[in-house]
């Protein structure tokens, strides 16, 4: 990758970029996701945030400090069980259809288990499973992330209700439009679960890691941790927050607008902004030495 103002961007975004702004460029249209930031109360003051590292040889994002989370699956739109605030609800707070916000608190729920194996999920309204460790519990997470079985059938096979009241909505970002692979993902905080644990065993990840926000934070401003635009905005709004009960009360004054790269071009420079995150603008040369690096735009399935 290419770095600029000691931030990094990848070598294909300058040609894609001019491409978008000539009119040669379509934007692919973004797919929905979901990802929750999952918090704990630190040995210290302050709260802890569970991360992954994504493999390398992942398409999308490879070698990032991101948090458990995916595109949502199209069988999170049918009926699941249920607790907490309805879909419809969550309509009005996520700025989508009823179903549409199901299906991506489904997928949130569901990216957690799959990714750390935390189940923000009961047997009742009010409870929360205590422990989802064993093999019976892996077999389930291994066919969930095979596409075998849907989040529907696993809960109502083990008697579950899914606990829309557990997470908190804290932010939208959307994939900028010259980007070959976009989501337009949601961000979720939710408390870890009392007598849970994480799993450290992922598909996409080769290091999950429990850090507080502003140790991660440095980490990235030395230059040692890589992490997407919004990983690290979203790290650092946690910062202020002194225990997990703090932040989970404050999700519901967070601006869920959706945070999306505005790009000018200005002489010889590319000019990339975020709307209120100034520190990820970037100055980019018109054109990188050596050929276009273009990649073929992924189908559907990607």
């Amino acid at each position: 990758m290419a770095t600029t103002n000691g931030q990094w961007y990848p070598p294909e975004w300058p040609d894609r970029i001019r491409l978008l702004a000539r009119g040669g460029l379509d934007p692919v249209t973004p797919r929905r996701a979901a990802t929750v930031l999952l918090l704990r109360d630190g040995a210290e003051d302050g709260i802890a945030v569970h991360m992954l590292r994504r493999r390398a040889s992942m398409a999308f994002a490879g070698g990032a400090f991101a948090y458990p989370g995916g595109s949502v699956d199209p069988r999170d739109e049918r009926d699941v069980p249920w607790a907490g605030p309805s879909p419809e609800e969550w309509a009005g707070r996520l700025g989508v259809e009823p179903a549409a916000a199901q299906a991506i608190v489904c997928a949130a729920v569901r990216e957690t288990f799959e990714e750390a194996g935390v189940l923000l999920a009961g047997p009742a309204p009010a409870t929360v499973v205590a422990d989802t460790t064993g093999p019976e519990w892996e077999a389930d997470r291994a066919a969930l992330v095979s596409h075998e079985l849907s989040f529907g059938d696993f809960l109502e096979r083990r008697g579950l209700l899914l606990r829309s009241d557990l997470l908190g909505g804290w932010a939208r970002w959307i994939t900028p439009e010259f980007e070959p692979r976009r989501y337009d993902t949601w961000f979720f905080v939710a408390a870890l679960p009392e007598g849970q644990r994480t799993c450290d065993d992922s598909t996409e990840a080769d290091l999950a890691v429990w850090t507080a926000p502003a140790e991660a934070a440095a980490g990235y401003d030395r230059g040692e941790l890589l992490m997407m635009p919004p990983t690290i905005a979203t790290l650092r709004s946690l910062v202020p927050f002194g225990s997990v009960a703090e932040a989970l009360g404050a999700a519901g004054e967070q601006d869920l607008t959706p945070v999306l790269a505005r790009v000018e071009l200005v002489g010889e420079e590319i000019v990339l902004s975020w709307p209120g995150h100034e520190e990820f603008s970037k100055h980019l040369p018109f054109r990188l030495p050596g050929p276009p690096h273009i990649p073929a735009t992924p189908g559907a399935d990607a």
